[in-house]
């Protein structure tokens, strides 16, 4: 992608918008081999990719170049907001599934409550009353959406909180607050995770590797790569969920 300049933004044209469309549509494909496309048979990568180009074509509308920030931290989460928003209308994620990670997120803090740690795949199937089989099977279910489910995690304030931008003329010291503490908590839960874990979330999340390609470099399959990630994702949540509480209290 090339530097756009900042009159070319200013120019509401039909070619100018061609341009701009042309020149970010990389990020839409960036957002989607990110998601756990080949995990999902039922939705095609191209449906994707046309909800990400929506939301493209929306953040180009709405971009302003005056605040100071880069296209593309402003675009990408638009662009993935745009496919969650066509996930979600397609309800594609049975309510079966819902249910039984309702109950493994249940079980999940409950041991921990009472172990006063992370509990094991044999304690956490037990409390469960399924085998250590069928837990790893509901893991892999859960790396379907367990992106999507995290996201969902944030109240509405909160969500439209974190998406704001501020320029840099007028900084929100409750925004700035808001989001110290979330990198705050986010580091040390990495810290506490085991080294192959934590390793999985630099490369994903910092290095923005694909799942695939941290499993080639780790020497494992793209399931098994999202099945470590739902884990971690369910340590995630529980943990956030538990200070959400301590807040409200």
């Amino acid at each position: 992608m090339k530097t756009i300049p900042n009159n070319l933004w200013k120019s509401y044209s039909s070619d100018a918008k061609e341009e701009l469309v042309i020149n970010y549509l990389p990020l839409v494909k960036y957002v989607v081999d990110r998601l756990p496309v080949s995990l999902l048979p039922q939705i095609s990568k191209e449906d994707l990719i046309s909800s990400g180009v929506i939301g493209l074509l929306k953040a180009i509308d709405s971009f302003d170049p005056s605040k100071g920030v880069k296209f593309k931290t402003y675009a990408i989460p638009r662009i993935k907001g745009a496919i969650m928003d066509e996930l979600r209308r397609l309800d594609w994620i049975p309510r079966s599934l819902r249910k039984k990670t309702g109950l493994l997120e249940e079980s999940y803090s409950r041991l921990e409550k009472k172990l006063g740690r992370a509990p094991t795949d044999q304690e956490l199937s037990q409390e469960l009353n399924i085998s250590e089989d069928d837990l790893r099977k509901l893991y892999i279910q859960m790396s379907n959406f367990s992106w999507l489910s995290l996201d969902e995690e944030l109240g509405e304030e909160e969500k439209n909180l974190l998406e704001k931008i501020p320029s840099h003329n007028v900084e929100n010291p409750w925004q700035t607050l808001r989001k110290k503490e979330i990198k705050d908590i986010i580091k040390k839960i990495l810290e506490e995770l085991p080294e192959r874990e934590r390793t999985i979330m630099i490369l994903y999340y910092y290095e923005e590797l694909t799942l695939r390609e941290i499993g080639s470099i780790l020497g494992v399959s793209e399931s098994r790569i999202s099945q470590i990630h739902s884990k971690i994702i369910l340590k995630l949540r529980c943990k956030l969920q538990k200070i959400k509480e301590e807040l409200t209290t």
